[in-house]
């Protein structure tokens, strides 16, 4: 299924893998999130278009949450990005599009994400646990984490 719909106060929102998006609501949604990609806008989206696969979230048109996936196409796919919008957050927009992203995936062998904060309990929630005593690792230009 391409796409999905998840109420919310009379609204519906509406998660697909297959939309198109812009930078200027790409950058509205990363800024509401205080994401430091959005001081990168170029970067960020040619990054979000060679994407494996987007995962998008809109309410009347409007874009409310984004999500991506790297992977091989085979057996390992790396989730690096999903943020949903602070005013639609705790609604189940993440959930229905992480679920979309799990379903496209489902076969794979390996499905990889960092989490930190409140995020570690919404991915657990959703099958994800810590990869044995692995330690996520990186070289990393923001600064909010």
């Amino acid at each position: 299924m391409d796409e999905l719909g998840v109420s919310h106060c009379d609204k519906q929102a509406v998660i697909s893998v297959q939309d198109a998006i812009e930078q200027e609501e790409v950058i509205a949604l990363y800024r509401a999130n205080e994401w430091s990609s959005a001081e990168k806008p170029t970067q960020l989206m040619a990054a979000l278009r060679n994407s494996h696969s987007p995962v998008t979230a809109r309410v009347d048109g409007q874009l409310i949450g984004l999500g991506n996936a790297i992977s091989d196409g085979y057996l390992v796919v790396y989730y690096p990005h999903m943020l949903v919008h602070p005013e639609h957050q705790g609604r189940g927009v993440g959930k229905q599009m992480m679920q979309a992203m799990q379903q496209k995936y489902a076969a794979f062998h390996q499905q990889m994400l960092v989490a930190d904060g409140r995020a570690i309990d919404f991915y657990t929630s959703l099958g994800f646990s810590r990869a044995g005593q692995t330690e996520p690792m990186w070289i990393y230009a923001g600064s909010e984490h």
